[in-house]
Formats: C-alpha cells, structure tokens, sequence
C-alpha cells in the first residue's frame, strides 16, 4: 500500500528531515542533513519543505509523521517535538516517536554492517545516553534498556567480544571500564542520529499499527528529574 511517511530530528548537535515513499514501484528515502549546532529552529522546517519539494509531495499526501523522541539535547527534542506535533495536528495524521538510540544503531548497520553495536550519546555533566543492540538484516534487537549512566557503569550483555561503539559518548572513551574496551574493538564518535533511519523504523511501527494522535506522543528524556527540576 502506497505510504509517505516524514521524519525529522534535531535530538543532536545535526538537523535532519527526511520523506520515505513507498508505492508500486519500490521504496525510496529523500533526506536532508546538515551540523547546525544551535540552529536547528531555523533549518528544521526549511529541511522539509526541501524533501517534500523534491519528492513533489505536498502536506496534505502525507499519511504518517515521525521524529527523533530522544534520548538526546534536551532542547533539541523539544524543537522536533513541537515541529511533528504541529505538523501531525494540522495534517490530522498518526505521529511516532522513534528511538534516536535506535536509528544509529541501524545507520551504523547498515554502513559498516555491524552486529553487535553499543550506541551512546553525551548526555553532559559527565553521563551518556546508552543502550546495547543486536543487528541482523535490517532487524535491530535491543539488548539491554536504554539508560542515562556515567561511562564507568557501562556493562555489556553476554561474551560477545566484537561490540562496536557508535555516537559521541565515545568521546568519553578513556573513562569506560577495561572490560568494556577489551570487549570494543573499535568505536566511531562522530556518527549522529540523522531521520533517514528514523523514516524507516517508523515506517516499520507505521505498518504495526503503533501511529498515535499528535498530543500522546512525547519526548523521552532519560533524565526526567533534571529536566523538569521546579525551582525551589
């Protein structure tokens, strides 16, 4: 069945929209992606009128929107958030959050055909944002939940010891435990979410039936009790 599915991020210190088509003649994936520390409300809905252009595709033929739900910048989330959320309310449209972890995991599948990928993100004040996956043709298999921790308590699941370390986290790579490192022969901190791989995880949750009304879908944060700390 015919679907045109638009993504959008700014969980980062990237900015990224992207429209995935599906129809008769195959699957295709428009994107956008640029570093814009710091301008992601300036270039987020420019981005998409750029792919929707591109595609030819007009608003009102989209049949879902998705965006980057977090963990990531705080602020960042709440941009893409509110962006999606105005889009889906306006379009009258299902809405997914996709995972930021999630979608690099699968984009560092899928360029360097890894296996057994470890995704972290700097969460700041000396913490990541950390999950552990299992990569198979497309498929991706969390193995352990998604966690705000400091590097040093970092534990990986089983003996596998071909993990591959993807997103800025591992600029902290020093303060992970020898274990981990041992078990990590290679890590890659510049990969950053991008919404191509979120277009197609949302894609997946689209056709399960997983697409809410605009407002039931938040951010998630991690750090819920900084984030929302009220001021004494």
């Amino acid at each position: 069945m015919p679907l045109h599915l638009l993504a959008l991020d700014a969980s980062s210190s990237a900015c990224s929209a992207a429209l995935l088509r599906q129809g008769d003649s195959g699957t295709e994936c428009l994107a956008r992606f640029e570093m814009t520390p710091r301008a992601h409300t300036r270039r987020l809905l420019p981005m998409v009128d750029e792919v929707l252009a591109e595609a030819q595709v007009t608003p009102s033929q989209l049949d879902a929107v998705a965006f980057g739900r977090g963990p990531g910048s705080f602020t960042g989330l709440r941009i893409a958030a509110g962006a999606a959320q105005g889009l889906a309310f306006g379009l009258d449209c299902p809405l997914l959050g996709v995972s930021t972890l999630e979608a690099l995991a699968l984009q560092a599948h899928r360029r360097y055909h890894l296996r057994h990928v470890v995704t972290a993100l700097d969460a700041r004040m000396g913490e990541v944002y950390a999950a552990t996956w299992h990569c198979l043709k497309d498929t991706i298999t969390p193995m352990s939940a998604e966690a705000v921790l400091a590097p040093e308590s970092l534990r990986l699941p089983g003996d596998e010891t071909d993990w591959v370390g993807v997103g800025s986290g591992f600029t902290l790579w020093e303060r992970f435990t020898v274990d981990v490192q041992l078990s990590m022969p290679q890590h890659l901190d510049d990969l950053e979410p991008r919404a191509e791989e979120m277009a197609w995880l949302a894609a997946r949750d689209f056709a399960a039936g997983l697409g809410q009304t605009a407002h039931l879908v938040q951010p998630v944060y991690l750090r819920n009790d900084v984030a929302w700390k009220k001021p004494a």
